[in-house]
């Protein structure tokens, strides 16, 4: 493990102003993305897609590193330059997610377990020669009656600490995924409960399997309301219980927290992780890693069209723009449509 390098890379990928773009969807994921714009999802699409976000002009004055999915970390963009050197010329880290996926966990009625440790280590040292510098392993927490359970909690911790010792071991940085669903109607303080209990198990096994706090990254959800809950909450109760929640749990040594959106709408994520930075300074760099809140109108504009990849990728520009305004607590509503 080369310490030094390791966190060299966690803190590039939080430096301020800057967040992730998370480009890493399933091809299944990615067909729904496309059934909806009515494109055909083929090798060609995807990697035109994507090529499409990582051209766009000056995204590197917000968006730090990229997480690809294992097809798209072996493409080439139309003129035959391999996208981790492509996002790598321009500064930009490429990262690889690199789970199997949350299936159901045996003898845990509604709960998930994710899979990919088997064969991993191989696996790594293939991305880290085609360019990777980091990774990312997501969990799945579901909140309901009686669940999250110890055991799934703790059979998904001692996963995500297993996946980040292989990771570092690779010269990888690893990004820890622990994510609480939106789904449900459980209020806002049963989130805080849960991602506290779930945090608490997380770095427990992390401290266990011996991980360098300082060479990862947390990817979390950020404390709010479920989706059916009848009472939601603003950005400023997002902010306030989300930073109580994360100072009781996440070690300081940790460079980063880079948030999901977890199905929030683009603005609504932009503005939760905007009034987080207006609160002040933090242990950690509060950062993002999106992938639909950075995606969902790029995509709507391009449509498959090559004759409209100019003007989606400036909608893919201003959304990354706006992002890291948030980062510094900056970002105000109107900066969603410049005169």
């Amino acid at each position: 493990m080369d310490r030094d390098q390791l966190t060299a890379t966690a803190a590039a990928l939080v430096a301020p102003g800057k967040g992730i773009l998370a480009a890493d969807e399933s091809s299944p994921t990615i067909a729904k993305r496309f059934a909806g714009i009515q494109v055909e999802s083929t090798a060609d699409t995807r990697r035109a897609y994507r090529e499409l976000l990582f051209t766009a002009r000056e995204i590197e004055a917000h968006i730090s590193g990229v997480i690809l999915f294992e097809e798209t970390l072996r493409q080439a963009s139309a003129a035959g330059r391999p996208f981790p050197q492509l996002l790598a010329d321009r500064g930009i880290i490429p990262g690889i997610k690199v789970d199997k996926g949350a299936k159901a966990l045996a003898g845990f009625p509604g709960e998930k377990i994710t899979e990919g440790l088997d064969g991993l280590r191989e696996r790594l040292a293939d991305y880290a020669g085609l360019g990777a510098r980091f990774a990312k392993w997501r969990a799945v927490i579901v909140i309901g009656d009686h669940i999250p359970t110890p055991g799934s909690l703790a059979a998904n911790a001692h996963a995500l600490a297993r996946y980040a010792a292989l990771c570092q071991e690779a010269g990888l940085v690893p990004i820890v995924e622990p994510e609480v669903l939106m789904d449900g109607e459980h209020t806002i303080e049963r989130c805080a409960r849960v991602t506290e209990q779930t945090l608490a198990a997380v770095f427990a096994e992390l401290a266990h399997q011996r991980v360098l706090l300082e060479g990862m990254l947390l990817k979390p959800n950020m404390v709010i309301p479920g989706l059916g809950c009848p009472q939601q909450a603003d950005p400023v109760e997002v902010a306030r219980r989300t930073v109580a929640s994360f100072r009781r749990v996440v070690p300081a040594a940790v460079p980063g927290i880079v948030f999901l959106s977890g199905g929030q709408s683009s603005q609504v994520a932009t503005a939760n992780l905007n009034a987080m930075n207006a609160l002040g300074a933090h242990p950690w760099e509060l950062s993002f890693s999106y992938g639909r809140a950075l995606q969902e109108d790029t995509l709507k504009a391009w449509a498959g069209q090559a004759a409209n990849v100019s003007r989606a990728q400036e909608i893919f520009r201003r959304r990354a723009y706006c992002n890291g305004e948030a980062r510094y607590g900056r970002y105000a509503p109107a900066m969603e449509n410049p005169r």
